[in-house]
């Protein structure tokens, strides 16, 4: 770098520094609006278009458990692409039939959708099954069903899958008493089932298997009915051994409504906790590898209030965590909302809220989080015509400046610029021409200034 070009970048360095001595933007409690809106190509009164949602890299998968296609109420699923919002495909089973609620739950990971079809009698009434789905061309891969599936057990109530394995909730199985409840492991290649989940002491109407996840090698599953409030469970995936239980430190309620895991961290919601009023609702984080409770990381929100049931949805991606309170009444009753904390602090970053948001949309029923787009499930939006046809809200919350990831702009980004900068880091090449001048400096200052989402 000549020496005219060097003294040209002190200039813009020392602006740089001399903003971070004052006010700088923040996202901390701000309310953040959707980016676009989803709605299904052929919506219908009483869909519940958005009662799932899954994410992965660019494509958006949606349940919409009441779906008349194969019957009344038989269910069906979306594909969407995450960038422009273009419906890709509708997800039906070859074999649906009346009354399935196909698409109670769903997620998607490389290239599979995997969708929960709880209602399903292939081994009794209301036995459940579920379905994989290749992801690119909507073409219906394998149909799952447990070993010793029977009348009742709802296997498909949630579902999850990663690395090649699926797990799979049946809160009604009657194993360790009835509805106690159970999950099982399957081979997403094959459809093999490789294991069945049970806890240690599980005992009648605990409801294991109420809700689920699986993230690098382990499982945690729900179970709402638990004790007194609800508890969860850690199960190791290669093995099926249960490595720890959580239970909430302070009482919860209905903890294990919802639950996530991702980056060592397990969320799990407890959408009647009653902390900021009765059936406000709260989420607890857990260390993966311990099943211990982080110090002071229960999750409440700036603004809680009694009957929001914070909780009832949640996601874990980068760092961040969504929560969806279905209760809150911002834009009317029962409207809903969503949050957006930083995981390793626990500090709220953002409110989320529907720009058209009306009473009984229950936005936040359902969501995800995947390399800064969340997808909110609003099961009971009214907006396509037809009542409960439902939707689902979009935010891009990716922030060029956000160089320390914290959903916030601060002195610390520009320091974290200034040390990239001076390290020819690609991260600092701004305008993306492979040199570190002026221009990445300028571009740097203009995405500082504009803020984050």
């Amino acid at each position: 770098m000549n020496n005219r070009a060097s003294y040209r970048n002190c200039i813009f360095f020392t602006t740089l520094i001399g903003m971070s001595t004052g006010a700088v933007p923040t996202a901390s409690g701000q309310v953040i609006n959707e980016d676009f809106k989803l709605q299904a190509n052929d919506p219908s009164g009483s869909d519940w278009f958005g009662t799932s949602v899954a994410i992965d890299i660019d494509i958006i998968a949606i349940g919409a458990k009441n779906d008349d296609d194969n019957g009344e109420n038989s269910g069906s699923a979306y594909l969407f692409n995450a960038l422009s919002g273009t419906q890709l495909a509708k997800l039906l089973p070859s074999d649906g039939a009346m009354d399935d609620l196909f698409g109670t739950s769903i997620d998607i990971d490389n290239g599979v959708v995997a969708v929960g079809s709880p209602f399903d009698d292939d081994n009794g009434d209301d036995s459940g099954s579920a379905y994989l789905f290749d992801a690119t061309t909507g073409t219906q891969l394998i149909k799952l069903l447990p070993n010793d599936g029977t009348e009742g057990d709802q296997f498909g109530k949630s579902i999850a899958i990663d690395n090649g394995i699926v797990a799979v909730g049946a809160w009604f199985d009657d194993e360790n008493g009835f509805s106690a409840g159970s999950a099982y492991l399957f081979d997403a290649n094959t459809g093999t089932q490789i294991a069945k989940l049970l806890p240690i002491g599980g005992r009648v109407a605990d409801y294991f298997g109420w809700s689920i996840a699986i993230d690098n090698n382990i499982v945690a599953v729900g179970s709402i009915g638990d004790a007194i409030s609800g508890s969860a469970y850690l199960f190791n995936a290669s093995t099926g051994t249960q490595i720890a239980k959580l239970l909430p430190s302070d009482g919860g309620g209905d903890f294990g409504w919802s639950i996530a895991i991702a980056d060592d961290l397990v969320a799990v919601g407890a959408f009647t906790d009653n902390e900021n009023g009765p059936a406000s609702g709260s989420v607890y984080l857990y260390d993966v590898s311990t099943g211990t409770h982080f110090q002071n990381s229960k999750l409440l929100p700036n603004d809680g209030a009694y009957e929001d049931r914070f909780g009832h949805s949640t996601s874990i991606n980068d760092g961040l965590i969504a929560v969806g309170a279905i209760g809150d009444v911002d834009n009317g009753f029962l409207s809903g909302s969503a949050y957006l904390f930083d995981a390793s602090t626990g500090v709220q970053l953002a409110k989320l809220l529907a720009s058209d948001g009306e009473r009984y949309d229950y936005f936040g029923w359902s969501v995800a989080i995947n390399n800064g787009t969340i997808a909110i499930g609003a099961a009971g939006d009214d907006s396509a015509g037809m009542t409960s046809s439902g939707s689902t809200y979009i935010f891009d919350i990716n922030c060029a400046a956000d160089l320390t990831n914290n959903f916030a702009l601060d002195f610390f980004d520009i320091s974290e610029f200034l040390k990239l900068f001076a390290a020819n880091d690609p991260a600092a090449d701004f305008n993306n021409d492979g040199r570190w001048n002026f221009f990445d400096v300028s571009e740097f200052l203009q995405a500082f200034a504009a803020g984050c989402p």
